[in-house]
C-alpha cells in the first residue's frame, strides 16, 4: 500500500514567497490525512494532489499559521456539495476556535465530527492507528503518529507443499495464522512456512515544540520524524524562549529515537535551508528540508528507506476535478 507525504507548507509563523505556513498530507492507500492547514492550504491541495478524499484533518495547536486555511477549506467543501462526514481533531479550544470560526464561513454543509484529545489513541483506522502525545509549546499542542499494524511474516508456499499442504484454502488459513491439520493427522503451524511478522510504518509529526522524552519514546522507531527545526543553535535562546527546536536539537531527537529519515519543517525565514540542514546532518546525516509540495515517498521498512521526491518530480498530475469550473481548460 502507498504511503507518502506532502510537504503543502513548510513556513515558520511567517509565510515567505517560497513558502506558505504550515500543512502536510498523509496518503496512505486511499485515505488522505491532513495535518494542520496553514493560510493557503487548500490552493496547494489544488495545485498538487487536489481537495477530495480527505476524511481526517488532525490540528497540533491552535496557532493561526496552524489552523486559518480551515474557515476556507471547508467552505470550499460545503460549495463542492460534500457529503461525507469528515473527522477533525485537536487540542483542548478546538471546539471554541471552531464555534468563533462559524462567524467567518457560516453553517459547514456536510457533518464534522470533532473530538478534543490529550494524548493516547485518537482513531483507530483500518490497519494503523493516530496516536497522539502532549508537547511543549507554551499552549495545548500535540505530535501525532499514524503506527501502522504489524503485518504477517512472508509465506513459503514451498515449504507447506513440502509438509503435504495442498495449494488453496488450507494455505490461506496458514497465512491467517491458524493451523492446518492433514489428512494424516499431521498438524502443520503457520510458524513452520512462514517468516516472523513484520512491522508497518509509522509517521511521527512534532508539532510546534522543544525537545521532550515523551516524543523521543512516541518517535521510536519511526519511518519518517518530521520536526519543528524553527532556528539553528546560534538562536538557541530565541527557541527556548518561544518554545521551539533548533535543526540541532530535531536530530538529537531523531538519533535518540532511531528514526529512518528527519523531515525538517516550520523553517524560519532567517535562517537558509543549508544551514538549516548542514546543522541537522553533522548529528544525523539522514536529515532533509523539503520544499512546499516536495513528497517523501514511505515504503515498508523491508523495501527500503524512506525518500524525498522533489514537486518537478512527482508523478502525481494535478487533481483538476477540484478545479472551479471557471479554471478548468477549454
Amino acid at each position: 500500500m502507498d504511503l507518502r507525504l506532502v510537504f503543502l507548507g513548510t513556513a515558520g509563523a511567517v509565510p515567505t514567497v517560497d513558502r506558505g505556513p504550515s500543512g502536510l498530507l498523509i496518503i496512505r492507500g486511499g485515505e488522505r490525512i491532513l495535518v494542520d492547514c496553514g493560510e493557503g492550504t487548500q490552493r496547494q491541495l489544488m495545485r498538487s494532489v487536489g481537495l477530495g478524499r480527505i476524511g481526517t484533518v488532525l490540528l497540533t495547536h491552535l496557532h493561526g499559521d496552524h489552523y486559518l486555511g480551515l474557515p476556507g477549506l471547508f467552505k470550499t467543501l460545503s460549495l463542492q456539495g460534500r457529503e461525507e462526514t469528515l473527522r477533525l481533531f485537536g487540542p483542548p479550544g478546538l471546539e471554541e476556535m471552531l464555534y468563533v470560526a462559524q462567524r467567518m464561513f457560516g453553517r459547514v454543509q456536510f457533518p464534522v465530527d470533532v473530538a478534543e484529545v490529550n494524548g493516547g489513541v485518537a482513531w483507530q483506522g483500518s490497519g494503523y492507528a493516530l496516536r497522539t502525545i502532549r508537547t511543549e509549546h507554551g499552549t495545548p499542542s500535540l505530535a501525532w503518529a499514524l503506527e501502522e499494524e504489524w503485518r504477517p511474516g512472508r509465506f513459503h508456499p514451498e515449504k507447506a507443499i513440502a509438509l503435504g499442504v495442498e495449494p488453496g484454502p488450507h494455505f490461506r488459513l496458514l497465512q491467517m495464522g491458524h493451523s492446518v491439520v492433514l489428512d494424516s493427522g499431521a498438524v502443520v503451524e503457520p510458524e513452520q512456512v512462514m517468516d516472523e511478522p513484520r512491522p508497518g510504518r509509522k509517521i511521527v509529526i512534532s508539532g510546534d515544540t522543544r525537545p521532550t522524552g515523551s516524543l523521543v519514546n512516541l518517535a521510536r522507531g519511526a519511518s519518517v520524524l518530521v520536526h519543528d527545526a524553527t532556528f539553528t543553535e546560534v538562536e538557541k535562546a530565541r527557541a527556548v524562549e518561544t518554545r521551539h527546536s533548533t535543526a540541532r536539537e530535531a536530530a538529537e531527537t531523531a538519533a535518540a529515537a532511531g528514526v529512518g529519515l528527519l523531515v525538517l519543517t516550520h523553517v524560519s525565514s532567517r535562517h537558509g535551508w543549508r544551514e538549516l540542514t548542514s546543522e541537522a546532518r553533522a548529528l544525523f546525516p539522514r536529515s532533509v528540508l523539503p520544499s512546499d509540495l516536495d513528497h517523501v515517498v514511505v515504503p515498508f521498512p523491508e523495501k527500503g528507506l524512506p525518500e524525498r521526491v522533489r514537486a518537478a518530480d512527482v508523478e502525481h498530475p494535478r487533481a483538476r476535478e477540484d478545479w472551479p469550473e471557471a479554471a478548468k481548460p477549454v
